[in-house]
C-alpha cells in the first residue's frame, strides 16, 4: 500500500547514517528514561481494550468550532497567532509568515480509509481552504501526523516540507518534489527561501514507524520555529526529557509552546507526555504559554477523550501555567489570551439536555488496524502504542 510509504535510499540513507543518532540498523534515543516516566508494573492494554472501551472514549456530539477564514484575512497585530485545526496541526501565523504543522486532514490516523481509529469530526476547514503557506513541517512519521492523503493533496501546491531524517523518503514517494523536502538532523537549522523563518529540529524521546519491519527507520524531533521577533516550540510527540532545557538555552526565549497532552498511558509514560508531564516540560522550556495539542480529534489511548484538558486545568495553577485552549479552527494571539473556557464541556452539557446529541458510538472493529488474537493480547511484532 502506498500510504506505508519508502525506505530512504542512496545519499539520503547515507545522510541517515552519518547521524549521532543512528544505531547501526536504526535510530534510537539518546538521553536515558527518567525514573518514573514508565511504570514497568503496568500491564499494557489488550487490544480487547482498546477496541471495546468505554463511551467517553470519543465525544457525545460534534465538538465546538469556528470558521478562522475571516480572521485569517487580518493581520495578527501582535505578530503572533496560532489556530489549532486538530490533532497535531496548527497554523502558526508568525510576523507575517505562515507554517503548517503535521498536517493531518484524512479521515483516519491508519493506512487505510477503512479500518484505524477515526476522526471524531473533520478538520474546521477543508485543506484547500488554507491560506496560502510558507512551510510544512512534520515531526515524525507515524499516521496521526504524516498522513498519506494530506500529502497526496498538497502536491499541487509550491510550499516546502521540512521534516527529520528519513521523513522524505515517504513524501518524495508520494510525490513531493526532492527540491520542496529538507530533512533536519537534532539540532540542525533551515532558514526558508525568501522568508526571515528558520525550521530547527530538535531533541524528543519518541519512536517511528508506519508498518512491522520499519520500526525507528527515520528520525523524530521536535521542532522550533524562529523570526527575529518570536519563537514558537513544538514538541512533536514525546517523553519528558531534560533535553527541554537545553533546547531554551540554544532557541528560546518562547513565545508559545505546543505541547502533546493526549495518548498517555503508564506503561509508555516514556513516550508521550500526558498533561502531568507537559507541565513539567513547560518549566523546563521556561513556562511561555502552552496550546495543548495531540488531544480532541482521535481515541489513541484508554483515557477518557477529554481527560487530558480536565487534567491539565487542575494542575496548570501550582505550575503557573499560562493555558491557551482555544476551540478548533479558533485563531487566538497568546498575548491577549486572558483565561480559559473550558468549551468542551459543552459536548456533554448538550447532551444531558438533549440538545444536538450523537449517538452513542458502538465499540467495533473499525478503531483499529489489527484483529484481536484469541488470548486478547498485542501480537509480539505489533508497535504499541501505535503513535
Amino acid at each position: 500500500m502506498k500510504s506505508f510509504g519508502q525506505r530512504a535510499q542512496g545519499l539520503r540513507l547515507e545522510r541517515m547514517h552519518a547521524s549521532p543518532l543512528w544505531a547501526g540498523e536504526s535510530f534510537r534515543n539518546q538521553h536515558p528514561v527518567l525514573p518514573g516516566l514508565r511504570d514497568s508494573s503496568a500491564p499494557r492494554p489488550a487490544i480487547s481494550d482498546f477496541l471495546c472501551g468505554g463511551p467517553r472514549r470519543t465525544p457525545a456530539g460534534p465538538l465546538p468550532l469556528l470558521d478562522p477564514r475571516p480572521t485569517w484575512l487580518q493581520r495578527a497585530d501582535s505578530g503572533l497567532r496560532a489556530t489549532w485545526l486538530g490533532h497535531s496541526s496548527v497554523l502558526i501565523e508568525i510576523d507575517g509568515h505562515r507554517v503548517l504543522t503535521d498536517p493531518v486532514w484524512g479521515p483516519r490516523a491508519s493506512p487505510t480509509r477503512l479500518a484505524g481509529p477515526k476522526r471524531f469530526q473533520p478538520a474546521p476547514v477543508p485543506l484547500a481552504a488554507l491560506p496560502e503557506l510558507d512551510v510544512v513541517v512534520i515531526s515524525h512519521d507515524h499516521y496521526d501526523h504524516l498522513d498519506y492523503p494530506t500529502i497526496r493533496a498538497l502536491r499541487a501546491s509550491r510550499v516546502p516540507f521540512v521534516t527529520s531524517l528519513g521523513v522524505g523518503a515517504h513524501l518524495e514517494a508520494w510525490g513531493i518534489a526532492p527540491e520542496r523536502i529538507t530533512e533536519l538532523d537534532w539540532w540542525q537549522t533551515h532558514t526558508v527561501p525568501g522568508t526571515g523563518l528558520e525550521i530547527s529540529a530538535a531533541p524528543s524521546q519518541h519512536f517511528s514507524g508506519r508498518g512491522l519491519k520499519d520500526r525507528n527507520a527515520t528520525l523524530w524531533s521536535s521542532i522550533v520555529v524562529r523570526t527575529q521577533r518570536h519563537a514558537v516550540f513544538f514538541s512533536g510527540d514525546t517523553g519528558l526529557t531534560t533535553e527541554y532545557q537545553r533546547i531554551a538555552e540554544r532557541y528560546g526565549p518562547f513565545d508559545l509552546a505546543l505541547l502533546e497532552v493526549g495518548a498517555f498511558h503508564p506503561s509508555w509514560g516514556d513516550i508521550h507526555l500526558g498533561p502531568a508531564n507537559a507541565l513539567k516540560a513547560l518549566t523546563l522550556l521556561g513556562n511561555p504559554p502552552l496550546l495543548p495539542v495531540h488531544w480532541g480529534t482521535f481515541s489513541l489511548a484508554l483515557h477518557d477523550w477529554d481527560e487530558p484538558v480536565e487534567t491539565l486545568l487542575q494542575l496548570a495553577p501550582a505550575h503557573d501555567a499560562r493555558l491557551v485552549m482555544p476551540r478548533l479552527g479558533e485563531p487566538v494571539q497568546p498575548v491577549q489570551v486572558d483565561g480559559v473556557q473550558p468549551w468542551w464541556r459543552e459536548v456533554h452539557s448538550r447532551k444531558r439536555r438533549g440538545q444536538n446529541a450523537a449517538p452513542e458510538p458502538a465499540p467495533a472493529a473499525s478503531a483499529s488496524t489489527t484483529t484481536a488474537p484469541a488470548n486478547g493480547q498485542l501480537p509480539a511484532g505489533l508497535p504499541w502504542p501505535l503513535d
